[in-house]
């Protein structure tokens, strides 16, 4: 008498791009689940990414170059968190840097 485990797979709990309604294997199952698990860190992740740069335009906006300057290592530091962990390129999260740092030397 072997017991039967009922694998199957909501569709709702898991990232909306999962082709496969149904894994095949137990290692899937587990795979789905951490994908999903992941997609929901890397899109807190984007979102810090964009609200920190939302945040230094605003206070460019303001044209507070005081402001900008000290809010500017925080950015930093956030961006390459970000660019390390994969969720944008590093060249990326440099060239966004490299370009807030221009206009506010430019202000």
């Amino acid at each position: 008498m072997s017991k039967k485990i009922n694998y199957s797979i909501d569709p709702l709990d898991f990232a909306s791009y999962t082709i496969a309604l149904m894994a095949n294997t137990k290692s899937a199952i587990k795979r789905i689940r951490r994908i999903a698990r992941q997609t929901i860190v890397n899109k807190s992740r984007k979102s810090k990414f964009r609200n920190a740069i939302k945040k230094m335009n605003l206070i460019l906006e303001k044209k507070d170059k005081k402001e900008a300057i000290s809010f500017l290592p925080k950015l930093n530091s956030e961006l390459m968190k970000i660019a390390k962990t994969g969720i944008i390129k590093r060249q990326n999260a440099a060239r966004n840097i490299s370009r807030i740092t221009k206009k506010i030397n430019a202000l």
